[in-house]
């Protein structure tokens, strides 16, 4: 990414996007940590949160808002206009795709910023590690899987992971650095076959954009913070907002505050 997007501060990023920057956050903000987003109607909000604590790797929690609240602890901006895209879903339907949520928020919505796996990209590269998405200016490539999570009260669904492809000689140091990062999906969930995962061309993932993989690379997946959308999905609840995957909130937390020992 350029030098000036890469720099720019968490609020500064948030007022690109509210001013309708459409775009994938990979790369902006170096050092904050993006989250994922995931909204729904308070009577739904147990069963999330449930769901999430369940299924720690895919849904790690970094925050919760009161219901109709738009902002919180480590997210000092507007959640319905701060991020660069938006998906609707009514009744697991998707049924907007947009930039600004301001007249669909609703105030019984609590929202749920999920950890994001942008945020050891940094770790990775300083480690020498490819992240292929960046290397190409392109969306992380983002895959449903056959693994089903633990579901909670009316919330189930699918693992949903993330792929970057690397030499087989770097999948070692990409597990160590990821490994530190717990709350943002941490190490990888699978190595090497897609097809065990049930994923049967990469070249067509489910969300985000296709990478090349190069001779003699291997795939590597980690759990992704789209999966509570794919439980959305899967489960049908009569109203939900999450972020356009790859599509991040930039929070006001810093990645070092997510590495552990």
């Amino acid at each position: 990414m350029p030098e000036t997007v890469a720099s720019l501060s968490p609020d500064l990023a948030r007022a690109r996007f509210r001013e309708g920057l459409r775009v994938p956050t990979s790369g902006w903000s170096a050092g904050w940590t993006q989250a994922n987003l995931i909204a729904v109607p308070r009577e739904q909000a147990y069963d999330v949160l449930l769901f999430a604590q369940r299924n720690p790797k895919s849904c790690p929690v970094l925050d919760v808002t009161e219901p109709g609240e738009v902002g919180c602890g480590i997210f000092d901006g507007d959640l319905r206009t701060d991020i660069p895209g938006y998906r609707v879903y009514e009744d697991g339907e998707l049924v907007a795709e947009v930039s600004d949520v301001r007249d669909l928020w609703r105030k019984d919505l609590v929202a749920f910023l999920i950890g994001c796996s942008f945020t050891f990209e940094a770790a990775l590269l300083e480690a020498g590690v490819p992240v292929r998405h960046v290397e190409v200016g392109s969306n992380v490539p983002m895959y449903r899987t056959n693994r089903p999570c633990r579901s909670a009260g009316s919330i189930g669904g699918p693992l949903v992971v993330s792929m970057r492809p690397m030499p087989a000689d770097q999948v070692a140091t990409a597990v160590r650095v990821t490994s530190r990062y717990p709350a943002v999906h941490g190490a990888p969930v699978h190595i090497g076959d897609p097809e065990a995962l049930g994923i049967t061309d990469l070249a067509s993932p489910d969300f985000g954009e296709a990478v090349p993989i190069g001779d003699g690379e291997i795939p590597v997946f980690w759990a992704c913070g789209v999966t509570p959308q794919a439980a959305v999905m899967q489960s049908r609840p009569p109203f939900a907002i999450g972020h356009a995957p790859g599509m991040m909130a930039i929070t006001d937390a810093r990645d070092s505050d997510y590495l552990v020992p």
